[in-house]
């Protein structure tokens, strides 16, 4: 009978380790049959394993923190410091993801303005971005447009609000700092990996197209150095996110430890 309450929290605590872990495997697994399913379009596919990765990676989270065991204590003080979800997320990434996802927000809205309105040769519109090449009309995709960027605009739409609603409840509910600071890192990580992972799709699509022939220009050329780095920022953004979903307490970060909550 002295046993149980340290089973159940052993259980529960492995379940959380597992809802988060077998979310990021859950979404491989569908992002594989995506990639592979019948397509005329290929990059469609890549969109929707994409999309799909992400928000497997978000819910599995959310699944995890909903089984993380609260801890059990018979008198609880707290000091009289509100608890802010900034003080929750990391201090260092969660402005650099934010700044990431205003960045894939303005290359979709940019895409979506500059692609082509017209049907291209397989009769869909969005998907293209037309051009003059040596006095000739020319098409160059797969363009970030209407056509690609709806289900990730979608994707954003249901798990960022999903994201945020966690951080706030996870702030004002039970649990030491240690504990929720490792719940809130892990959403964050799990947001990051949304973000990160569609930055990357937009900034391969938006490279591939304008290096498919030569009629980008100086346009082009400028484009290209600017996506790069994004590129670059985008690889680092959804390691440390992958590294924060599967072990939050691995991600060392000095700053985030202030001593601004106590909750003993």
């Amino acid at each position: 009978m002295l046993d149980t309450v340290p089973l159940q929290s052993q259980l529960l605590d492995h379940a959380e380790h597992y809802a988060r872990w077998s979310g990021l495997a859950i979404g491989i697994v569908i992002a594989q049959q995506l990639v592979t399913m019948d397509s005329g379009d290929i990059t469609m596919p890549l969109v929707f394993a994409v999309t799909a990765f992400g928000l497997c990676a978000v819910g599995g989270v959310l699944l995890g923190d909903a089984l993380t065991l609260r801890p059990q204590e018979a008198v609880r003080t707290a000091s009289l410091a509100p608890r802010l979800v900034r003080h929750q997320v990391p201090p260092r990434m969660a402005p650099l993801l934010l700044l990431q996802a205003a960045t894939l927000v303005t290359l979709l809205v940019i895409g979506a303005v500059t692609a082509s309105s017209g049907p291209d040769r397989i009769g869909r519109a969005g998907r293209v971005l037309t051009v003059t090449c040596e006095g000739m009309p020319a098409s160059l995709g797969p363009w970030p447009g209407l056509y690609y960027s709806g289900p990730m605009i979608a994707a954003l739409a249901v798990g960022t609000p999903v994201c945020v609603w966690a951080l706030r409840r996870i702030a004002h509910g039970p649990g030491d700092d240690q504990q929720r600071r490792d719940r809130a890192w892990a959403i964050t990580g799990a947001w990051g990996l949304l973000v990160s992972s569609q930055v990357l799709l937009v900034v391969l699509m938006i490279f591939v197209a304008l290096t498919e022939k030569a009629c980008a220009g100086p346009l082009g050329v400028a484009t290209i150095a600017v996506i790069c780095p994004l590129g670059m920022l985008g690889l680092f953004t959804f390691y440390w996110s992958l590294v924060t979903v599967v072990a939050p307490r691995a991600v060392e970060d000095n700053t985030a430890d202030d001593g601004t909550f106590e909750d003993e």
